[in-house]
């Protein structure tokens, strides 16, 4: 009998009522291993109602009881995160060293999340007027949702849930269909931190699931990362129907080499952050400019390290790289390679044949490298998602950030030099929203926000830092006068208190 997949509602594990599965596959030997329910519109009802009906304790609970949770829950996290990992592998291919990393990673969130208290302290002024005060809070929302991508499964839902719930909210995740079993894990974990039933919810589907989080009129804002396309409509529909935003979309990260680079670490860099997670990453760098005479040198370099990666099954410690997430994708990915002489580029590595042997079956796709890359190029317009480098040329520094500040995305981006007035420059000259000074993949950490510019992002909140905790609470304003209790009645006056 296949495995199942569940959804987990109220606490507990829930089964698929609407009769619909999708396969869950291992891509190293793409084989189905599991299936998941696909929530139906009465299932995605029933995990917001036991939000919306927790949410009634928890949104008043202390900070004291939902910190002390979280506490417990990333010693329980910490202690399961080789399980996690496996998890991960299994369903999504990354090899186990770098499933470890997206655990490590989303626990930064959580120690965050542990620390709410001070992100939720308010502003107080007193004697604005005779014996007035004004006071600023924050409060909770209520229910908000979560619809994360195959990429990160345990990383993306870590760096939204934990802030929502520290928060005083409750919280439906719709993660991916492909790889749904971290999340279940997860939702396991905080129950047994102590979560109360009701307060995280996890239900598996397609668009069915989503458009029903996107309309319901009890859910009040929705975290979303994935491509641009979705990130629009995600944007567009929740916000049609009133509710609070942070859609992160796709990107075309950038590193921009000058002449005066160490070539070596930039070569180390590029093929570290275009390669690594076979380039299913909204951070990899998937484009590189080559300012002056250095383009020839640094791809040399770059081929020659790219050709020396170790691919195979992620349960194998020594691959570095695993598969794609499904054959379709794989197949999608092959096409940028294959039709990038027709288009003018200049094919220094094709990685489309590639197979590793003894899982022939398997999602393989080997190390592409495409130099001479023209901005006309659909392997330079497109987010590939895949182990596909471009690198393009520019005379000078200033050819090279107006060609940047051309795209239409603006996630992260990248300058590698040993000159700190070029890296001055290019940090408050660049386009994104996360630029990295020889530092090729420049994700925040958790106290700092995480967030892209232009197509990258839509909606104004970056996600967890601080702009997390501001996404998933509203403000409140206070202004209190209290009479002095040696003042005797005077009889009721209503107009308004003076200022001076």
């Amino acid at each position: 009998m296949t495995n199942i997949v569940n959804h987990w509602i109220g606490g507990k594990s829930a089964e698929g009522a609407s009769g619909t599965y999708g396969p869950v596959t291992n891509p190293a030997t793409g084989a189905v291993t599991t299936e998941v329910a696909f929530a139906s519109v009465d299932e995605v009802d029933a995990a917001v109602a036991a939000a919306k009906e927790a949410y009634l304790t928890w949104g008043q609970s202390s900070l004291a009881q939902r910190t002390s949770i979280l506490f417990r829950f990333r010693a329980l996290l910490d202690a399961h995160r080789d399980e996690i990992a496996e998890l991960i592998t299994a369903e999504h291919g990354k090899v186990h060293s770098d499933a470890l990393g997206e655990v490590a990673r989303g626990l930064e969130i959580v120690d965050l999340a542990c620390g709410i208290t001070v992100q939720l302290k308010g502003e107080l002024s007193t004697q604005v007027a005779s014996r007035v005060d004004v006071s600023s809070i924050r409060q909770p929302l209520g229910v908000v949702a979560g619809i994360t991508p195959f990429n990160f499964p345990a990383m993306v839902p870590l760096w939204m849930f934990p802030i929502a719930v520290a928060c005083g909210n409750t919280f439906v995740l719709k993660p991916s269909e492909k790889d749904p079993s971290a999340a279940v894990k997860l939702a396991e974990l905080l129950s047994e931190a102590g979560l109360p039933d009701g307060v995280f919810n996890v239900v598996h589907g397609d668009k069915v699931a989503v458009d029903r989080l996107l309309e319901h009129p009890d859910v009040q804002a929705v975290s979303f990362v994935g491509s641009t396309p979705i990130a629009r409509h995600i944007h567009t529909t929740a916000s049609a129907n009133g509710k609070r935003v942070q859609a992160l979309g796709g990107a075309k990260n950038h590193m921009l080499v000058l002449p005066d680079a160490d070539l070596d670490a930039a070569a180390d860099a590029a093929v570290s952050a275009a390669y690594g997670s076979a380039g299913e990453r909204c951070m990899a760098i998937s484009a590189v400019v080559a300012v002056g005479a250095v383009g020839d040198e640094l791809v040399e370099k770059i081929r020659e390290r790219a050709e020396k990666i170790k691919i195979g099954p992620g349960t194998d410690p020594s691959s570095e790289m695993g598969p794609l997430i499904t054959k379709a994708h794989r197949d999608k990915v092959a096409t940028y390679v294959r039709g990038a002489a027709a288009e003018g580029c200049e094919v220094v590595l094709d990685g489309t044949g590639y197979t590793v042997d003894g899982h022939e079956d398997g999602h393989w796709i080997g190390i592409s490298l495409l130099d001479r890359v023209p901005t006309t190029a659909k392997a330079y317009q497109d987010e590939i998602f895949g182990p596909v480098l471009c690198v393009l040329r520019a005379e000078t520094y200033e050819e090279g950030v107006a060609l940047i500040n051309a795209s239409p995305f603006g996630n992260g981006t990248a300058i590698f030099t040993r000159d700190g007035g070029a890296a001055r420059r290019f940090q408050l000259e660049i386009e994104a929203g996360m630029v990295g000074v020889n530092v090729p993949i420049p994700v925040p950490v958790g106290y700092h926000s995480f967030g892209g510019w232009k197509d990258s992002l839509f909606g104004d909140h970056h996600i967890y830092g601080n702009d997390g905790t501001h996404f998933y609470t509203r403000g409140k304003v206070v202004t209190t006068r209290w009479p002095d209790p040696a003042d005797a009645p005077a009889g009721v006056d209503l107009g308004f208190p003076r200022n001076h």
